[in-house]
C-alpha cells in the first residue's frame, strides 16, 4: 500500500475486497467462509456487521421490542445481551422476530464476580453454572457466541492458578457448547491475565476445541499494545470484535480508565491499520460497540461513528 494514501483513501480501501498473493495454502474465517482462489490469488471478502450492548440503550420507559425497533432503524444489525438476566425470554425472542434485529452474542454477566479462577471451588462451580446458563440463553436467542472473561489475577489468585483453574472449568463446558452449537469467546480485558497475543493464542489452542476462540476487544489493547499486531497473531481464532476507542493522552493526564473517554475515531486506535489486519486474516463477522450509551440521539452518534470507521 502506498505511503502517500491519506486516511480517507485507506478507509475506502477497507470496504473493498482484499486480494493477496496466493502462498499455496487455503484460508477460512472462523465462521467457515473460505477464501476464493482465482488465478493464483486468494480473494478474501471483508464485512463487519454492527452491534452494540443492550444496556447501552438507557431508557427504562421503552419495551424490549421498542428498543429493538429503534436500534434497527438507526442502523444497527444486532444487539448483544447479558446472561444470566431478569429479562423475559419470550419478549426477547418476539422482539427479535418482529424487528429483524439479530442477537449475535451473549455476555456472561457474572464472570467478574464469580471468576473461574477463584480459589473457592464453590465459587468456580457457580461461575461455570452461570456460563452454562449463558450458553443455553444464547441458543434460545439464536446467538453464536458467549463472551467470557476467563479469569482474574490478583494478590490472592496467582497467575499460574488462574491459568490452570480457568482452563479446567472451560474444559467442563465444552461438551455443552458442542451440543448447543454456541462457541465460548474469550475476551482480552484488564484482568491482569493474558496480556500478550501469543499467550492468548496459546491459552485458546491448549483447550483443543473449535468451540473456544477469541472475542477481541480493539480498544482494550491500546493502553499497552497495538491491536493490529494482536489481530494478525490471533488470526482466525477471532470470533467477534468489541469496538471502543482509547486515548493515551487522556490516560497520561487523568489516569488509565480516562483513556476510554475518547470518542470513536478520536483516540490512538489506528483504525486503518486495524482494518488492514482484519482484511489480511479474512475476518467477516460482527463488531459490537462497547462505549458509553445513552438515549436515541447518543446511539445514532455511535452508529455514525462506526460507519465512519468501517464504511459499512
Amino acid at each position: 500500500m502506498s505511503r502517500n494514501l491519506n486516511r480517507r483513501q485507506v478507509l475506502k480501501l477497507s470496504a473493498l475486497t482484499l486480494v493477496e498473493t496466493y502462498c499455496g495454502k487455503s484460508s477460512s474465517s472462523d465462521d467457515g467462509i473460505s477464501a476464493t482462489e482465482n488465478q493464483g490469488t486468494i480473494v478474501r471478502p471483508f464485512t463487519i456487521k454492527k452491534s452494540l450492548k443492550f444496556e447501552m440503550f438507557q431508557n427504562n420507559e421503552l419495551s424490549i421490542e421498542e428498543k429493538f425497533k429503534i436500534l434497527k432503524e438507526i442502523g444497527f444489525d444486532g444487539v448483544e445481551i447479558e446472561s444470566p438476566n431478569d429479562l423475559d425470554l419470550d419478549d426477547i425472542i418476539a422482539a427479535r422476530d418482529k424487528t429483524g434485529l439479530e442477537i449475535p452474542g451473549v455476555i456472561d454477566s457474572v464472570h467478574w464476580k464469580k471468576p473461574l479462577s477463584d480459589p473457592d471451588p464453590n465459587i468456580r462451580e457457580e461461575g461455570r453454572a452461570a456460563l452454562e446458563t449463558a450458553l443455553y440463553d444464547a441458543k434460545a436467542y439464536g446467538s453464536t457466541t458467549v463472551l467470557l472473561v476467563p479469569a482474574v489475577v490478583k494478590k490472592g489468585i496467582s497467575y499460574k492458578d488462574a491459568y490452570n483453574r480457568s482452563q479446567a472449568e472451560i474444559h467442563k463446558t465444552i461438551p455443552l457448547a458442542h451440543k448447543l452449537g454456541v462457541k465460548i469467546a474469550i475476551e482480552n480485558v484488564w484482568n491482569n491475565f493474558l496480556y500478550s497475543p501469543l499467550e492468548m493464542a496459546r491459552y485458546i489452542d491448549e483447550l483443543e476445541s473449535p468451540m473456544v476462540g477469541s472475542y477481541f476487544d480493539v480498544g482494550n489493547v491500546v493502553n499497552y499494545g497495538w491491536p493490529e499486531q494482536w489481530i494478525r497473531i490471533l488470526n482466525n481464532r477471532i470470533m467477534k470484535l468489541d469496538i471502543k476507542e482509547y486515548s493515551r493522552e487522556k490516560r497520561d493526564k487523568k489516569g488509565p480508565y480516562a483513556g476510554f473517554e475518547a470518542p470513536l475515531g478520536e483516540g490512538d486506535c489506528d483504525w486503518p491499520a486495524v482494518i488492514a489486519a482484519l482484511q489480511e486474516i479474512g475476518y467477516n463477522g460482527w463488531g459490537s460497540a462497547e462505549v458509553k450509551g445513552g438515549n436515541r440521539a447518543r446511539l445514532v452518534e455511535i452508529s455514525k461513528r462506526m460507519d465512519s470507521i468501517f464504511l459499512v
